[in-house]
């Protein structure tokens, strides 16, 4: 997708937000607190769209918007489908989510999932089902906000392939054949490389079913 092609898009999205469409949210999330604001208004956004156009992922940018509690919705895009080596494949169940994170996400699903679906597996991708990015909520057994409270995180939990199967997480990352056990340690070591923080089932209960990519400069793999 070219940046004049993004930035029309963009124009068809701010136009639905306006019409009062409130991305999911927790249940603790409120109402945006203002307007929504223009979005790509700054050389960095700007450059961030085109960066993350020209991976050949499909997304539409949307509009700013803050819920208060130190809860937003900031340079963010809806992203929909992003690029293999030989095809797009889609990415279900994932709400707004910032560039930066959407520019990470699609070249680990490119170098870092597809290819070992198509080297381990035998087959090449077809969906990344994730569980969320934006939600306004804590860290577990914290005062402190979630990345997630800014879009700054995915939380993935299977991956579809073209020849029909399904890798969970849930179910796969101990249960699964001794490919489908090594697919999901490759592709979550892969993840620790790109993200900031990668959280997975070693990490703890909560994160049995799930990987948590987090953006950011840190170093923290699990």
């Amino acid at each position: 997708m070219s940046i004049l092609r993004a930035f029309a898009i963009s124009s068809a999205a701010l136009a639905v937000a306006g019409c009062g469409s409130v991305p999911e949210t927790s249940r603790e999330a409120r109402a945006p607190v203002s307007a929504p604001r223009p979005f790509a208004v700054t050389q960095e956004s700007r450059m961030c769209l085109a960066g993350l156009g020209e991976t050949g992922s499909r997304f539409s940018p949307l509009p700013d918007r803050y819920y208060g509690g130190g809860c937003n919705t900031v340079n963010t895009v809806q992203l929909s489908a992003v690029q293999g080596d030989r095809s797009q494949f889609g990415v279900s169940n994932i709400g707004p989510v910032t560039c930066g994170t959407a520019q990470t996400f699609a070249a680990w699903a490119r170098f870092g999932v597809d290819r070992a679906a198509r080297q381990i597996l035998g087959s090449p991708l077809a969906r990344i089902e994730t569980m969320g990015s934006y939600s306004c909520r804590n860290v577990a057994g914290t005062g402190r906000r979630s990345a997630h409270s800014r879009a700054a995180a995915i939380d993935v939990s299977a991956f579809v392939l073209e020849d029909g199967r399904r890798i969970t997480v849930s179910a796969d990352w101990s249960g699964g054949s001794d490919s489908e056990r090594r697919f999901l340690r490759i592709v979550h070591r892969s993840a620790c490389k790109r993200f900031g923080t990668v959280l997975g089932p070693n990490y703890n209960a909560d994160h049995h079913d799930h990987f948590h990519l987090e953006q950011g400069d840190g170093s923290f793999c699990r």
